[in-house]
């Protein structure tokens, strides 16, 4: 697929197999995905299969706030389809435990 334009269904088949990865990435502080945790604001692929995935850090002086998005883009840069990725990091609207997902409260112990 690498070369080929996406049309929309290739673009969105491809931003959920990306919302997969990302499930696969945990915060280092909580047993919790970064997916479900909330960091990741949006998740987009150009008919180019460039990948921009918008996210935040509970923080602005998060630990890993180094690693973390350098992480994201190589782990979305193996997805098929996906011809490049980068990550924008955003903080605005500032994460609150609100954006978690109710199963990533109870993996944390907020509930």
């Amino acid at each position: 697929m690498e070369g080929s334009p996406l049309d929309n269904l290739n673009a969105q088949a491809t931003e959920a197999l990306i919302v997969e990865v990302l499930r696969t990435i945990f915060d280092p502080e909580l047993p919790v995905n970064i997916y479900d945790l909330g960091l990741i604001y949006s998740v987009k692929v150009d008919a180019a299969g460039v990948a921009t995935v918008q996210m935040t850090l509970t923080t602005p002086a998060c630990p890993v706030a180094e690693t973390l998005p350098p992480e994201v883009e190589a782990k979305v840069k193996t997805i098929d389809g996906v011809t490049d990725a980068h990550v924008e990091l955003v903080w605005e609207p500032p994460w609150t435990p609100d954006r978690m997902t109710e199963a990533a409260k109870l993996d944390a112990g907020l509930f």
